[in-house]
């Protein structure tokens, strides 16, 4: 069942995905080569908890094996989702994705940012770009009078044109009280089918996009999920709510594309 959600609830689902933004800010500060995801995940926990909060990933359930042991995701190069962070130090060129969750008042934020670590390669930088451009392709697409189709359409009309594989096995969702939510929002679809778009919709909307194929395989760990050919993996992510007709984003980059510009 979609929950639509009120006024104050927004307001309250807007100040999760502040505290969210603020944190992948956070870690944006100490993203270079050298510095370990696990270091990352601490400072995360800290701030989180710090700032009233707790982590949506930390013990989160999983059928196929161990609750997720630590308060964010990050994936690193060809891991496209779920990685748990560890004590092996990040090399220059390398990509990480930080996907970050909290519970913050009894409402739910989420978001993700894909960092570069150091010099990385102009194809791998591309593929950031493009990643991104897609999710506020599919983000535009957020509108009263559309559907969910309409969506995933945008987000994968766009970055196919580059020859970019897009996960299927994974999709963005709606959010509120719980992290997960109905309904999932697909990164690929046909324009004008899905669910109406109404006021009240609130979905994280987050392109997973691989540089080559999207076949994927889960790690031993049972978390952790890779491309097949070893080739890199993008993920951004928003958390959005559809107010007054149309995308209100609820998360924000701002304070993170401003590190990282003064970085490179």
């Amino acid at each position: 069942m979609i929950y639509l959600k009120t006024e104050d609830e927004i307001e309250m689902l807007r100040k999760a995905n502040l505290l969210v933004a603020a944190t992948l800010a956070e870690i944006a500060k100490i993203v270079q080569p050298g510095v370990t995801t696990r270091k990352m995940d601490t400072l995360a926990e800290h701030f989180i908890r710090d700032n009233g909060a707790v982590s949506t990933l930390k013990g989160c359930h999983n059928p196929f094996g161990p609750a997720f042991p630590a308060s964010i995701c990050t994936s690193v190069n060809d891991t496209i989702v779920h990685g748990i962070p560890d004590d092996q130090p990040l090399q220059n060129g390398d990509i990480v994705s930080v996907d970050c969750g909290v519970l913050l008042e009894g409402f739910c934020g989420d978001s993700c940012y894909t960092f570069c670590v150091g010099e990385v390669k102009a194809e791998i930088k591309k593929l950031l770009s493009v990643t991104k451009e897609s999710l506020y392709k599919g983000i535009e697409k957020a509108i009263v009078g559309n559907r969910l189709g309409d969506i995933g359409h945008a987000v994968q009309h766009h970055v196919q044109q580059y020859g970019y594989g897009v996960v299927r096995q994974y999709t963005g969702h709606g959010i509120g009280k719980q992290m997960h939510e109905a309904p999932m929002a697909p990164n690929y679809g046909t324009a004008g089918t899905g669910i109406a778009i109404s006021n009240g919709l609130c979905i994280a909307i987050e392109p997973m996009i691989t540089e080559g194929g999207p076949s994927l395989y889960l790690l031993p760990d049972r978390w952790g999920v890779k491309t097949r050919d070893g080739k890199c993996a993008a993920h951004f992510e928003h958390t959005i709510a559809v107010h007054h007709g149309k995308a209100e984003i609820l998360s924000s980059f701002e304070d993170v594309e401003q590190i990282e510009r003064t970085k490179h």
